[in-house]
């Protein structure tokens, strides 16, 4: 791993089979090869955080404690209540990147709020696309980071299988925002009246094209197997091994680059098995056979990783964990 030349890793995988103890051990592994590395958390709770017994709840890039080169934050926390009630400010946010806050001037704060609250949903959705779009923006800042060689990897922890795949639609919702302001511009242009009332310096047909640029970047470098690769991480039960291949299937269709499979929890070996033991052996075989016979899987590099009789929590059990594992 510390060989490759890839920066990016993004790791995903049904929830509650470890895949935050995986995306951190692997930093770890990295940053003890003193590689200045940067580990982001999709997770709704603060799951990285506890991992590292730090707080990391501010969103913000922190040094990881007594771990040289290596950085963390958290950016998939969401109050939805808190979310729901900020949603006409969000929705402002979003056209004034376009150029377009103009459209929301008219219908005021208070009021946009009071329409777009009135759809079932919405505010939900907002709260969801707006992880989204928090870590499609940071995905661009990181881009930039790339030029002055600040970070040497990027782990991504995506948690379950539907934030990868969230984070890799976010290209697709960014594109629609991006179409509705180009309509927008094209009505503004065919309609003097209009166009003067959103104000001749509003509407910026470059601050678009920068936008859509940049967007077209990141989806770049999310479908480059030379820079980025997916790693799905499961467990050796056969509900996990299923949600695995359909996670694999989602993957390949929307192009992104997954190499490896982490089978992780998987019972070391033993010269004497209890009954439980003994039942729960062949049931990890059961599984570990269906990943060697499944079309989407069984083309994964499988690397097996050991259910351990200590949590996983703080450095010593991380770096531990990264020699184990990531080899």
């Amino acid at each position: 791993m510390v060989a490759d030349t890839k920066r990016y890793y993004v790791l995903g995988g049904k929830g509650g089979v470890g895949t935050t103890s995986m995306a951190a051990s692997l930093a770890m592994k990295f940053a003890s090869h003193g590689e200045p590395t940067l580990i982001l958390s999709m997770h709704p709770a603060h799951s990285l955080g506890d991992t590292f017994e730090q707080d990391l709840s501010g969103g913000s890039i922190v040094p990881v404690n007594g771990v040289d080169s290596l950085f963390a934050a958290e950016i998939g926390h969401v109050n939805t209540k808190e979310e729901s009630s900020n949603s006409g400010s969000f929705m402002r946010n979003i056209l004034d990147k376009i150029g377009l806050g103009v459209l929301a001037d008219p219908l005021g704060k208070n009021k946009l709020h009071e329409m777009l609250m009135k759809t079932p949903g919405f505010g939900e959705a907002v709260a969801i696309s707006k992880v989204s779009i928090k870590v499609y923006s940071l995905l661009m800042q990181i881009v930039e980071l790339q030029e002055s060689n600040k970070f040497r990897r990027i782990v991504l922890d995506t948690a379950a299988t539907g934030h990868t795949l969230n984070l890799l639609s976010a290209t697709t919702l960014m594109e629609k925002l991006l179409g509705m302001a180009n309509k927008a511009v094209n009505l503004a242009s065919s309609f003097p009246a209009l166009k003067s009332a959103f104000g001749k310096d509003q509407i910026d047909p470059a601050r678009i094209e920068v936008l859509r640029k940049q967007i077209a970047g990141v989806h770049e470098l999310m479908q480059d197997p030379q820079s980025t690769e997916f790693i799905i991480v499961t467990i050796p039960t056969v509900m996990a091994i299923t949600e695995s291949s359909r996670f694999h299937a989602s993957l390949k269709k929307d192009g992104a680059p997954a190499t490896r499979l982490i089978v992780n929890q998987v019972l070391p070996p033993s010269t004497s098995d209890c009954r439980f033991c003994s039942t729960k052996r062949k049931e990890e075989a059961r599984a570990l056979n269906m990943i060697s016979n499944d079309r989407e899987l069984g083309g994964l590099e499988l690397i097996q990783a050991p259910l351990l009789d200590v949590e996983v929590r703080g450095a010593p059990a991380l770096r531990f964990l990264g020699d184990v594992v990531w080899k």
